[in-house]
């Protein structure tokens, strides 16, 4: 419905007004293309266009006075900021921080944008391969895109010869690449990608593609964008996956001097000769006829981005999701007992009381009762909250109560549920540290002077148990200091609360052993790590609950602390203790227990507080770099409670070990317990990658620990591919270089010994180069440790005995198993040749 007065209307677009002038006003007058056709143009192709501008922050190229002709081209204007005076309130739109001020960007999601965008001569919409997140932080990207462009003297049929060499990498490495003809002069080519890697990471794989490219093309591709190194050639221009660039919109026009528009094409178009761009008239025919090409896009696009529906459907509002007291009321009639019967729902409240009840029912248990979301939720805990922390007690959760029953007390009559007496046992306020629906709670309470919690601080951590059978069942635990075990002499659990009320709870000593070096070997068999399989999204299935943990580029540790002594040793058995010894005293101040073995990770920080696997092979005497060792500040990270006060609790779900751990160890110093991350895999792993992490770890919340297994109940999802092998040998390098190393080659075992994994020659610094030629000396074998060495690697090879381990990232797997684009990380002095297995 239009309102038009002289050249002036108001149009309503999907209930959107917006206002459009000089609709016969010439943009293309080389073809005499109005704004009218432009705005008929995108409010057709709105359909299949916007799902690739969605969430996108777009810049504009505007040309307000047409595009002019050869002889004559129009001012185009190029735009990031929104003018706040001139743009529509309902523009959705996200903040960008730029280096001298923060610009608003539009988001094209949906069909009245574009139809301003277009009202505004906005001809060209440019957007990234990221979408921003609801919260408004910037998703890592859904799409790799190569731009192919013709140096002088070469044509579109030329960039799609590139585009077939480059779609036969593309679909190597798994991806499924779809071209499009730029409405310029080259061709884009798209690839989904599952969101894993960041941009700096897909720009890197971008670039070695390139590069590939034109090392086997030579004559015909560039990678550098010098514009004297592109005539004759075709530059594949990688950098458009750079978080800051942009590149034209699929669908959008183009401002030549004709509409041509940046249109989805097949590749049996991409082998004619005749193929040529599409102008917008064309592109609508297609799109009326075939649909959208670009369609296979759409899952990157998409997932993540809305809540699922299964997700959704835990906020079905039906009468009894509303009613959260319709259970309670079921089961009790107001007329036969004194307990409070609202006939009304709850309302929701933002309070937090707590009430601690003493319930002489058919069996004495204690109602724990925490007010949420305008109810008292509830759980039976039989033995009563626990007033030392060593102890984990059985909560069963029961209805929501009515907020009124915070100061119930009375004698419930026989044959009505819940006959018997009930006390208030405590009560008071509480504090809410954490609260995940249905899987932990976490929150200190404070009672009366007189009550049951011996009137301090107490907190409590409920953890649900997960268990098949026992949908209700939960443990309870305390977590706060009190309960700390500290010296030789430990609380006496009580038999029930009654024992315990308003006594003092008994304070931690803060006088510590001092820690001496341990002069003889640890009197125990040492104790494996479990090991986590690689995977992905993918393998986390519904079926199980996960807990996400970041995953840290260290050395693995199992710490030992008995009777003062402290010790740490590496996933292979080797003793670290005197390799980071600023970690014994800090561990020991650290951990509230005589006795306890705890698995972690030792890390070495950068100057920004990520962890860094160079400096920590610096700081661990395995790198020349003395100013980098000097540099290193060492970290433990805890993430595991094994045993404690000789007690072995492996068998125990993670859940229950967690809790256990965060209740022993106190960071202190570099000694830390990071936290478990409170959000989904995605998110985790968003996280992790702007951290600058090496990845996430899932673990399922019901699974035990397995020591010295590889287990499935444990997920390792790294950004990176990354490969650990076994240094077989290596080759000089050349010209000045012959007196050290070029390159190692690499092994992995396999079932008839170690097989041959490529060479990897990037990554190390000169002085490591050098350094390594005398150890290498010393390790010399005749024969080569592989049992496939290729005849290249046979007669330029120098061999060593297969006794080192190292670590890799790569590109991808060649087709005969080797590592192609391999770039050297560092040793691994914590594994040996045996531990060595395809990620």
């Amino acid at each position: 419905m239009a309102a038009q007065t002289g050249s002036r209307q108001v149009v309503s677009v999907d209930g959107r007004r917006v206002t459009l002038t000089n609709l016969d006003k010439i943009l293309y007058p080389e073809t005499g293309t109005t704004k009218a056709d432009v705005l008929r143009y995108y409010a057709e192709i709105a359909d299949v266009m916007i799902p690739y501008t969605a969430q996108r922050p777009a810049t504009r190229k505007r040309w307000v006075h047409g595009v002019g002709t050869p002889a004559e081209p129009g001012e185009v204007f190029y735009q990031k900021n929104l003018d706040p005076a001139s743009t529509p309130e309902w523009v959705a739109r996200r903040s960008i921080e730029h280096s001298s001020r923060n610009n608003d960007y539009p988001l094209v999601n949906d069909r009245a944008t574009l139809t301003w965008l277009a009202q505004i001569a906005a001809l060209e919409i440019h957007v990234p391969q990221w979408q921003f997140e609801r919260t408004g932080g910037a998703r890592n990207p859904d799409r790799l895109v190569l731009d192919l462009d013709p140096g002088e003297g070469l044509s579109l049929p030329d960039c799609a010869h590139v585009a077939l060499l480059a779609r036969d990498i593309l679909t190597g490495m798994g991806l499924n690449p779809l071209p499009v003809t730029s409405g310029s002069k080259g061709i884009h080519l798209y690839s989904a990608l599952d969101g894993s890697l960041t941009s700096d990471q897909v720009s890197d794989v971008a670039h070695e593609l390139a590069r590939a490219l034109e090392s086997d093309h030579p004559d015909l591709i560039v990678s550098d964008m010098k514009k004297t190194l592109r005539v004759g050639k075709v530059l594949i221009d990688w950098s458009q996956n750079n978080r800051a660039k942009t590149t034209i919109a699929p669908y959008s026009l183009r401002g030549r001097f004709a509409p041509t528009v940046a249109a989805p094409r097949t590749w049996e178009e991409l082998e004619s000769p005749s193929l040529a761009q599409l102008d917008f008239e064309e592109v609508l025919d297609r799109v009326a006829r075939s649909g959208d090409l670009l369609a296979p896009l759409a899952p990157a696009r998409t997932a993540g981005l809305e809540p699922t529906p299964e997700h959704m459907a835990r906020f079905e509002s039906t009468a009894a999701a509303q009613d959260r007291l319709a259970k309670y009321r079921s089961m009790r009639d107001g007329t036969k007992t004194p307990e409070p019967v609202p006939d009304e729902a709850a309302t929701l409240t933002s309070g937090n009381s707590f009430v601690i009840q003493e319930h002489h029912a058919r069996r004495l248990h204690y109602d724990f009762r925490l007010e949420h979301e305008g109810v008292l939720v509830s759980w039976a805990v039989p033995k009563g909250p626990p007033l030392d922390g060593a102890e984990n007690h059985l909560a069963v959760q029961t209805e929501d109560h009515p907020l009124e029953y915070g100061t119930f007390e009375g004698r419930i009559p026989k044959g009505e549920y819940g006959a018997g007496e009930v006390s208030i046992w405590d009560s008071g306020s509480f504090e809410l540290e954490k609260w995940r629906e249905g899987k932990e709670v976490i929150a200190t309470l404070t009672g009366r002077p007189d009550g049951g919690l011996g009137g301090v601080p107490r907190k409590y951590a409920l953890i649900h148990t997960r268990r098949p059978g026992a949908e209700n069942n939960w443990l309870i635990h305390l977590m706060d200091g009190t309960a700390r075990k500290t010296g030789s002499q430990h609380p006496s659990p009580p038999k029930s609360p009654d024992a315990v009320t308003a006594q003092e709870p008994r304070r931690k000593s803060t006088k510590r052993s001092s820690i001496t070096a341990p002069t003889t070997p640890l009197n125990r068999t040492v104790i494996e790590p479990m090991l986590a399989a690689a995977g992905g999204a993918k393998d986390l299935d519904g079926e199980h609950d996960w807990a996400f943990e970041m995953k840290w580029d260290g050395y693995r540790a199992v710490v030992y602390i008995e009777d003062g002594d402290v010790r740490l040793f590496s996933r292979n058995g080797n003793d670290l203790t005197d390799t980071f010894p600023e970690l014994a005293q800090p561990l020991r101040d650290a951990v509230g227990a005589q006795s306890a073995v705890l698995d972690g990770e030792v890390v070495a920080l950068d100057k920004k507080g990520r962890p860094s696997f160079h400096l920590l092979q610096s700081r661990a005497g395995l790198s020349e770099d003395e100013s980098a060792a000097r540099s290193a500040s060492i970290e433990l990270m805890l993430f595991d409670l094994l045993e404690l006060e000789g007690h072995d609790i492996t068998g125990d779900d993670y859940d229950v070990r967690r809790a256990a751990l965060t209740q022993v160890v106190t960071p202190t110093g570099p000694v830390r317990v990071p936290p478990e991350f409170d959000g989904d895999f995605e998110a985790a792993r968003e996280s992790s990658s702007q951290l600058g992490l090496e990845g996430v770890v899932a673990k399922e919340r019901d699974s035990p620990y397995l020591p010295g297994k590889r287990s499935r109940s444990w997920i390792k999802v790294k950004h990176e591919m990354m490969q650990e092998v076994v240094i077989v040998g290596w080759r000089p390098g050349a010209g000045s270089a012959t007196n050290a190393v070029g390159s190692l080659v690499l092994g992995i075992p396999d079932e008839q010994g170690i097989r041959y994994a490529g060479r990897v020659g990037t990554g190390f610094t000169d002085k490591d180069r050098r350094s390594w030629v005398k150890k290498f000396t010393q390790m010399a074998v005749e024969s080569p440790p592989v049992h496939d060495a290729p005849s290249d690697e046979i007669s330029h090879a120098k061999w060593i005995r297969p006794e080192l381990v190292g670590e890799v990232t790569f590109l991808q797997w060649t087709s005969s198993g080797a590592l192609r684009h391999s770039s050297w990380r560092g040793w691994r002095p914590d594994k040996t040749a045996r531990d060595v297995r395809i990620e």
